[in-house]
């Protein structure tokens, strides 16, 4: 069997075909988000239409999805359109790539919706295996993934940093089943599409991640493919304004999925896919463990400020640090083992604790760490300077310790006597 004469596909075009006319309803519409792009769209835009053209065996669009640019992308991806068959442009006036998705996915007629980012990072010979389980109804989504056995990536060590980092806390806070959230090629059935874009709300970066979790929680089927991936030196995405963007959509959703609101039973029944996997089971009382560990969390945080601030005068700011974080983590994990998660009784207490001193050592780290970085710029910082960094510090440390409680400390004895 050749790429050129595949089985025919369930319910779509099949390849072995003629090519359609360019009036014809394409097979996959490749969207390409882009925000002043004008030096890269082009040769892009470029390499996957030569690609789709001479390998892909499926009809296709590609829609280059502006949202408001400011310097020429517009005009290139117009001349683009009127040079290439099969390459459209749709105009937003307001930023941000989940809208961008949103909009050219609702827009389109395809019956099945793929996006790529316009660097085209990641390796095209992805791009069938991709496609050909939506095409052949045996999946809803793909995705393609980074973290993956059989993937090849080249990339700095702060974005793997990050985005391994960024997959544990989906992980923990969310029980997401899929490996890779943000890796920019993936692709969706528009069934499905119809069903899920009307209940994501976030309009940026954490769009993709959104957008999984739910068709997770619904009961579809998301299929994975390793890819070859090669970072982009040059990209703008800003990391810090994003990771925060990405900490709030984690805890955004965490509170929709624990309070029930959303009509998932209803999707996954007009979808057909019956119960979901254990994968996405959703946390049970996510919601409620959120409430008690933030309240726990604010008193463990005001008595740690109080400690710190009567230690600092005798024994400086590193020593009281220690001391105050110390005797607050003690309580804290002990609070949050019998209340937060309802784990009572010995069994099991002498490893949880155990392993609630990495977190201990994660909280040193973090607000030590910053505390040297602040006495580092500036040579005497106020008292209040150093509370201010602290408070920042102790807020990374307590997502970060949620996150780990909930999926290493005390997973498998939540709720257990």
């Amino acid at each position: 069997m050749t790429l050129t004469d595949p089985p025919p596909v369930v319910g779509l075009e099949s390849p072995a075909t003629p090519a359609p006319s360019a009036a014809a309803v394409p097979v996959v519409d490749v969207v390409i988000p882009v925000y002043n792009e004008q030096r890269d769209l082009a040769p892009s835009v470029r390499r996957l239409h030569d690609y789709l053209t001479a390998s892909f065996p499926y009809s296709f669009r590609i829609t280059i999805a502006d949202n408001a640019s400011t310097d020429q992308t517009p005009t290139v991806a117009a001349e683009l359109a009127a040079e290439l068959d099969q390459v459209a442009v749709l105009r937003l006036e307001q930023k941000g790539r989940g809208r961008a998705l949103r909009e050219a996915w609702s827009a389109s007629d395809a019956p099945v919706l793929a996006y790529c980012d316009v660097d085209l990072s990641t390796d095209l010979a992805a791009l069938l295996p991709l496609i050909a389980p939506l095409v052949s109804g045996h999946s809803d989504l793909a995705i393609g993934t980074r973290l993956g056995r059989g993937s090849r990536v080249a990339r700095g060590i702060k974005r793997e940093l990050i985005s391994r980092c960024y997959n544990l806390l989906l992980r923990g806070a969310l029980a997401a089943g899929f490996s890779d959230a943000q890796c920019g090629f993936k692709a969706i059935r528009a069934d499905a599409a119809a069903e899920l874009l009307p209940l994501v709300r976030d309009p940026g970066w954490f769009f993709d991640t959104e957008l999984l979790v739910l068709a997770e929680r619904a009961g579809l089927r998301i299929h994975e493919v390793p890819v070859d991936w090669v970072d982009d030196p040059d990209s703008r995405v800003d990391l810090v304004a994003t990771a925060m963007a990405d900490l709030r959509g984690v805890l955004r959703l965490a509170g929709t999925l624990g309070s029930g609101s959303l009509p998932l039973g209803d999707l996954r029944a007009r979808l057909g896919r019956g119960q979901p996997t254990l994968g996405g089971a959703v946390p049970v009382g996510l919601g409620g463990q959120l409430l008690r560990f933030a309240g726990i969390g604010v008193l463990s945080t005001a008595l740690y400020l109080v400690l710190y601030l009567l230690l600092r005068a005798p024994l400086g700011a590193q020593p009281a640090n220690l001391l105050a974080l110390l005797a607050t983590a003690i309580g804290n994990t002990w609070a949050n083992r019998a209340i937060t998660f309802g784990v009572q009784g010995r069994r099991g207490a002498l490893r949880q604790h155990t392993r609630a001193l990495v977190l201990f050592g994660l909280g040193l780290a973090l607000t030590g760490g910053s505390l040297a970085a602040l006495h580092a710029a500036v040579p005497d910082p106020s008292w209040s300077a150093e509370l201010l960094v602290l408070i920042a510090a102790n807020l990374v440390a307590s997502a970060l310790r949620f996150v780990l409680l909930h999926a290493w400390v005390f997973a498998g004895r939540r709720g257990q006597h």
